[in-house]
């Protein structure tokens, strides 16, 4: 949140929160607005997150956004900014409190450093941030919006990963805004995450990537003039070069801002590797040395410098025709040495990098060129080729040109291969995409020949990574899960059996079969309680059309809470079919004969039932409203004790009557008009609720 608050733009909508004391508002953003506020019991300063009202519009995803909130806050490391306490406002809206850090973003870092940090420090916040979402992303969290701004600062200066707020747990699909924008900071977004694809972890490397790229040049990768330029460049544009001061970090951010997931690095684990191994530099401008490829010139008396010079590129020379060498349809080429510093006795030489796969230059560690360019195996080939497959989606077709059967030719061919770890788990992970993408599009069939040849190449070779095929699975499991949610906004239980029924192809463990299991079996039907959703209510269906129903009537308890909180005058009160009441006046508070607090209120008028309604809605965010005629019918049987008659929505004549229906403890059956205006002693209130529409992907 780059935008800070005055405190006069804060004071007058500040939230009330039971325990906290907010003190003003320091910023805000799209989906929230964070305050600065003080936990009463520990005295203690907290920044306080608000939702908007118009980012979490329904209770149902105020609940889920909850639910990814307390996951969150259970993510205890020493790099990730904590989440003390989740809840509610008066108003209702959902927040989190969290540390107040005072020492900045990384974004305020960034623009005092003029031109780039030093490396040092770069390389320790990477460090930080990789090692928090290595530990995010195996608890299944992925953040989603990681960003210089969302890299916070404690008193020691150490770097702490903030604002989950939009995270996803793996599973739940790809968010979207209403107006149909992926979300996320387009600067820092991955092309997938631009494109609105489900993303995974390796969306927040690339974000990690530029976040590098920020740190080290002083500037963004891709600058542009509004977002969705921004997430068109990122998506089309070529990773740009960094100035030469910066070569050796070339290798690393090609790999993180790959355009396509498999091409970065496979996880946050995999990148803390590839920093290892960046060159420790820090000069402006440094020249590199081979040390196979370095004379030392002597001084030799009559014989001058330059004539053992030529001695040595004579050599040099030979070396790269040797070195030179046809890989399929790729070749790696090895140019002469040139001579790039000299001394009295002393000549340094530096070899050009062959071209990437673009026929563009590469540049980084000359010596990381010798080693690309000898060659090393005859499984070198099969792997070259099976990558090239990866690239174009032919991961198990056609027949004769095929990603798995060239990993399982270069198995055969050499099994020891270094090489082929590498590519195996690219070939897993790549089917993990595709077998997730045909079970979105209800494709099962190809989804399991999809996870059945990840699994044969991996046991095959052994040379898969200890826990590639368990995260293959993994995913299989979310994307099922997902499906089995779309049946369950559809209440559709035996869909999402179905799902379950298909599961057991996957060879999915017994712990993921139970887990889809008992989300089927926690789909509600007609006649269940729907606590989830909308608390003590039922399901219940009218021909096409779900409902939600509560189990008994409005209690007087209940309906007192409302009277207190607005102030509302009782309506006058009369028995049915008797005009002796008239001569005594009654109202839901004295109706004439004792009742306790959570028996059903009676004696409130259609009005009072309408306005309850509205009421509980807005305090709980669901759409209550009064029955219809033929919905009352539905219902469920009260239980025991004095029966009510209960207000439906129907009206009769030119409407200055309201229906109510059932059967009361006065002898009323069916559907009978009353005057709206007043209430009667065997009528309450019984609220049903519209459900949410089912949609069609998550």
């Amino acid at each position: 949140m780059r935008d800070t608050l005055s405190d006069e733009s804060g004071k007058a909508t500040l939230p009330e929160i039971t325990g906290y004391a907010l003190l003003r508002a320091i910023g805000h953003g799209g989906m929230s607005t964070v305050y600065l506020g003080e936990q009463v019991s520990l005295s203690r300063q907290v920044a306080i997150k608000v939702m908007l009202p118009e980012a979490l519009a329904d209770e149902v995803s105020r609940r889920r956004f909850e639910n990814e909130a307390r996951t969150i806050a259970r993510l205890e490391h020493p790099h990730i900014v904590g989440i003390y306490d989740v809840g509610r406002t008066r108003d209702g809206l959902p927040y989190y409190s969290m540390p107040y850090l005072t020492r900045g973003h990384l974004g305020q870092r960034i623009a005092e450093s003029n031109g780039g940090m030093e490396q040092a420090r770069v390389r320790e916040i990477l460090h930080a941030l990789l090692s928090a979402l290595g530990y995010a992303h195996a608890r299944g969290t992925i953040h989603r919006d990681v960003k210089a701004e969302n890299v916070l600062f404690d008193e020691t200066e150490r770097p702490l990963l903030a604002d989950f707020g939009i995270a996803l747990r793996r599973g739940y699909g790809t968010r979207v805004t209403t107006a149909g924008l992926a979300v996320g900071s387009t600067a820092y977004m991955a092309p997938e995450q631009a494109r609105g694809e489900e993303v995974d972890p390796r969306a927040d490397l690339y974000a990690v990537g530029v976040l590098a790229w920020e740190m080290l040049v002083g500037a963004l990768p891709y600058e542009a003039g509004d977002a969705v330029s921004m997430a068109i460049m990122h998506v089309k544009e070529p990773i740009p070069r960094l100035p030469p001061r910066l070569r050796h970090w070339q290798r690393f951010l090609d790999r993180a801002l790959a355009k396509g997931p498999i091409k970065r690095f496979h996880d946050a684990a995999h990148m803390l590797e590839a920093l290892e191994r960046v060159p420790q530099r820090s000069g402006t401008h440094e020249m590199l040395a081979l040390p196979a490829l370095r004379a030392r010139v002597a001084k030799v008396r009559g014989m001058p410098v330059w004539a053992w010079l030529g001695v040595v590129l004579v050599v040099a020379a030979g070396i790269g025709l040797f070195l030179r060498q046809g890989n399929g349809d790729d070749y790696f080429r090895v140019a002469k040495p040139a001579v790039v510093a000299m001394t009295d006795n002393e000549a340094t030489f530096a070899l050009p990098a062959p071209p990437d796969a673009n026929g563009q230059p590469v540049t980084g560690d000359p010596a990381d060129a010798l080693l690309r360019a000898a060659p090393t195996s005859d499984a070198e080939r099969w792997v070259a080729r099976a990558d090239a497959q990866i690239s174009r989606g032919r991961l198990g077709a056609p027949r004769d040109d095929n990603a798995r059967d060239s990993l399982l030719a270069a198995h055969r061919s050499d099994a020891s291969y270094l090489g082929l770890s590498a590519a195996v788990g690219r070939f897993i992970d790549a089917s993990a995409d595709a077998a997730v993408r045909s079970i979105r599009e209800g494709d099962d069939k190809r989804a399991v020949a999809q996870v059945g040849d990840a699994i044969r190449v991996a046991e095959t070779t052994l040379h898969a990574d200890a826990g590639a095929v368990d995260k293959l699975r993994q995913r299989v499991t979310q994307a099922l899960l997902a499906r089995i949610d779309v049946a369950a906004d559809a209440f559709d239980r035996g869909s999402a059996r179905q799902v379950v029924e298909g599961a057991r192809a996957f060879g999915l463990s017994r712990a993921q079969l139970q887990q889809l299991s008992a989300r089927a079996d926690g789909i509600p039907q007609p006649g269940e309680r729907l606590d989830k959703i909308a608390g003590d209510m039922v399901l219940v269906r009218n021909g096409d059309t779900l409902f939600a129903a509560s189990r008994r009537p409005v209690t007087r308890d209940e309906y007192a809470r409302f009277a207190s909180a607005t102030g509302r005058e009782p309506a006058r009160c009369r028995a049915s079919a008797s005009l002796l009441r008239m001569l005594a006046p009654r109202d839901w508070t004295s109706p004439g004969f004792e009742q306790s607090g959570d028996q059903p209120v009676v004696c409130v008028s259609w009005e009072d039932a309408n306005a309850y309604a509205r009421w509980l809605g807005q305090r709980s965010g669901l759409p209550y409203r009064l029955p219809h005629a033929r919905e009352a019918a539905l219902l469920p049987a009260a239980g025991a004790g004095r029966q009510v008659s209960e207000w439906n929505s129907d009206c009769s004549g030119n409407c200055s009557q309201r229906i109510g229906s059932g059967t009361s403890w006065r002898g009323g059956k069916g559907a009978r008009p009353l005057e709206s205006a007043r209430g009667y002693d065997d009528v309450g209130i019984r609220l049903v609720s519209d459900l949410p529409r089912p949609t069609a992907k998550r």
